[in-house]
């Protein structure tokens, strides 16, 4: 998130600098990269669906303005909503009420052409015309776009003109090696956000930690998939996401213990939830298993607005940093320039707060 936005005010002509001991190493890292407004639909989320749209409608030309955006592994996938009982097909045609169009019907011999190893526990499929990206690729590409942009330094507080006002205009940060001025300031460090010095009001988020594999397929079988796989197998949900290189991401679970450390538990889900689905899955080689923290809101919502004069507030993304990334960087670049999009109104950034501040943009 942050990379993105510092990449969008670079195109706008502002100086920048990006403050982070270890970008692109977080929740990024571990992020499949999904680009699915349809099938990440619920209910309850109209805004953030709204938001998600505009996100993956941007995204193409997000990527044609950063060198190597093309080589970020971006392209249209269909993905296919999968059932396996009687409860998990009446999930999957909830979402196709939701999305009419948008949610196309295959028969399980249709599905079968399209991925001849989907097994036989199959007893629904819904298809969404979707798209995906490789999440790392794309911090990789923004770093190296950003250049001397990033100082690997920690933040340790927000700077404010008067030092005993935290919504008094913010001038900048406060790291270990000393101060870096600014007449912006972005807070989009993830859960970090909430352990800062000088933020006006706490940001309000709870980590969710997630386990996540990657899996090399052997030449036999590829290719295993073609189209990303959204399961429901007994009321759990799993994803199995090929990519070009011949390796499938499986993931990814969702619990608020135990800590970054990969559960043998949450390992074990996903193999048996992605074999049932797939069964040649148990015949791959299993690459890397890995654990992040996702930050997350009390109402899965993203924290995006102004927060204080000179400081606005861009965290709390959850499991979809990596597909709002491009509405994210576009909202923020508005706000430097004075324009609050009214899109972002629901997610402001105080929303939380005992007593929400009255605050214009200017």
């Amino acid at each position: 998130m942050g990379l993105s936005i510092a990449w969008r005010l670079v195109r706008a002509g502002c100086d920048v600098r990006v403050v982070d001991p270890a970008p692109a190493t977080g929740a990024t890292y571990a992020a499949a990269g999904m680009i699915t407004p349809v099938s990440e639909h619920r209910p309850t989320e109209q805004a953030l669906r709204a938001l998600a749209q505009d996100s993956a409608a941007d995204y193409s030309a997000f990527l044609e303005t950063i060198p190597g955006g093309g080589r970020c592994g971006f392209e249209a996938a269909s993905t296919l909503l999968v059932a396996v009982d009687d409860a998990d097909r009446h999930a999957i045609d909830e979402l196709a009420a939701l999305r009419p169009g948008a949610v196309e019907p295959l028969t399980l011999r249709e599905t079968r052409r399209l991925e001849p190893l989907l097994g036989p526990r199959a007893t629904a499929v819904r298809r969404v015309q979707e798209h995906r990206v490789d999440p790392r690729r794309l911090g990789a590409a923004l770093l190296a776009a950003l250049g001397d942009r990033v100082v690997r330094a920690a933040v340790r507080g927000i700077l404010h003109e008067d030092p005993n006002d935290p919504m008094s205009p913010a001038i900048g940060v406060r790291t270990a090696e000393g101060a870096i001025f600014a007449g912006e300031t972005v807070v989009a460090n993830g859960l970090d956000a909430a352990r800062l010095e000088g933020m006006p009001f706490p940001a309000s988020l709870r980590a969710v930690y997630g386990d996540i594999l990657r899996l090399g397929v052997p030449g036999r079988l590829r290719p295993l998939l073609t189209c990303t796989v959204r399961a429901r197998v007994h009321g759990a949900s799993v994803y199995l996401l090929p990519r070009a290189d011949g390796t499938v991401v499986i993931g990814a679970t969702q619990r608020e213990h135990g800590g970054t450390a990969v559960s043998a538990g949450g390992v074990y889900e996903l193999l048996r939830d992605a074999t049932a689905v797939v069964p040649a899955v148990a015949e791959l080689e299993l690459l890397e298993a890995t654990a992040r923290a996702r930050p997350t809101t009390l109402d899965n919502a993203p924290l995006l607005g102004r927060a204080a004069p000179g400081l606005i507030i861009a965290t709390g993304f959850g499991r979809h940093g990596v597909m709002l990334a491009p509405i994210a960087a576009a909202s923020v670049a508005a706000l430097v320039d004075g324009v609050a999009p009214p899109l972002i109104a629901p997610f402001r950034p105080d929303r939380f707060a005992a007593s929400p501040v009255s605050l214009e943009v200017s």
